[in-house]
């Protein structure tokens, strides 16, 4: 996608020093674009637990140059063993990174040492285009649905309303997005469409990136309190709910960001459909029961005990917005029991969200 008309992915090796990996730190914008060089794990690795990198694909995609960092100091079987396993334990909830890790480590074992860390970046090169694809495939399918949906609009409609939780953009993967790839290509294509953006409390993913993301794009937008959703479904606001997510179990579940789960319950209430945009990777094929099963990281308290943004003088700021010694609790994510969600879109179209349907679209990775 572009920022003031230049073209970014949201990794990038440098042009001069192809062992050098650009970021985005986001968790300065949209107030700063700041761009970060990473050249070690450490780096990776704090960039993936402090945030300045996140969204489940994205995430996945540079640990894989994490990895390939670590190789260029130890390429033994023990240092690609405790790099990998360093890196996985950054985020436990996205199953893309584990799946990044994984798929390097199978590629890079039956390598010798001494080829182990070229290969390595060429598998990560790998990981990001196949991101890419990925997403693109997963918005053309969903503009076939925004599509659908349209044609069946009220008299006297005037747009598509919908309602994303969180951000799924381009941001969050290396380009396109997941939820909002459908989005941006329905405005692209001149189907009217109207997003509604949850703020997404505590760490406000909603308002900070989404938010800039359609604006810069062009999106008409309206930002709304979390619990505000609800609401506009009960009074026809709402024609379709489309979310990210971290992980779906085999069956179905859908782990994403918290509060995605009161959405979903306000969906079915109101007869809205309710999707869910993935690329396969995201798929935890040895996970059945999500709630039960799907380990639910927990942050620090400062997130909600304390707000960032910029004061009256444009000047970024960081305030407290509880009592001291306030008691706080941060689930970072909740689970979307499959039967709650309408259907997931994936790269290979739409599925049920059930065994049967991803198995049907998966065969070859079903097992």
């Amino acid at each position: 996608m572009k920022i003031n008309g230049t073209p970014y992915r949201s990794v990038w090796r440098d042009a001069h020093d192809p062992e050098l990996v650009h970021i985005f730190d986001q968790t300065k914008l949209p107030w700063t674009l700041d761009i970060l060089a990473l050249r070690d794990e450490a780096q990776v690795a704090h960039a993936i637990r402090s945030m300045q990198v996140r969204g489940a694909p994205l995430i996945g995609a540079v640990a894989a140059y994490g990895l390939a960092f670590a190789l260029q100091k130890d390429a033994s079987d023990k240092g690609l063993t405790e790099a990998a396993a360093m890196l996985v334990e950054t985020r436990p909830t996205a199953i893309n990174l584990r799946w990044a890790i994984e798929r390097m480590v199978a590629h890079l074992s039956p390598l010798s040492p001494d080829s182990r860390v070229a290969a390595a970046y060429a598998e990560a090169d790998a990981i990001c285009d196949e991101d890419v694809q990925v997403n693109e495939s997963i918005g053309r399918h969903g503009l076939e649905l925004f599509r659908a949906l349209w044609e069946k609009r009220r008299p006297g409609q005037e747009r598509l309303n919908i309602l994303t939780h969180c951000n799924a953009g381009w941001i969050a993967t290396v380009d396109w997005g997941t939820a909002l790839a459908p989005i941006y290509m329905a405005h692209d294509a001149g189907l009217p469409v109207h997003v509604w953006v949850d703020e997404t409390r505590p760490r406000n993913q909603g308002a900070l990136l989404t938010a800039w993301e359609l604006g810069a794009h062009g999106v008409p937008h309206t930002l709304l309190a979390d619990n505000a959703g609800g609401h506009l479904m009960q009074h026809g606001e709402v024609d379709l709910v489309i979310v990210g997510t971290d992980r779906v179990t085999r069956q179905g579940d859908v782990a994403n960001k918290i509060g995605t789960y009161l959405k979903a319950l306000a969906a079915q209430d109101n007869d809205v459909p309710f999707w869910v945009a993935l690329p396969s990777s995201t798929i935890d094929w040895r996970v059945t029961d999500g709630v039960k099963e799907i380990p639910i990281e927990e942050r620090s308290g400062e997130e909600v005990t304390y707000v960032h943004g910029l004061d009256e003088q444009g000047q970024a700021a960081r305030l407290r917005v509880t009592p001291k010694g306030t008691r706080t609790a941060n689930p970072a994510f909740d689970v979307t029991p499959a039967r709650l969600v309408s259907g997931l879109l994936t790269e290979r179209g739409r599925c049920d969200a059930t065994a049967e349907g991803l198995a049907a679209l998966f065969p070859d990775l079903a097992g």
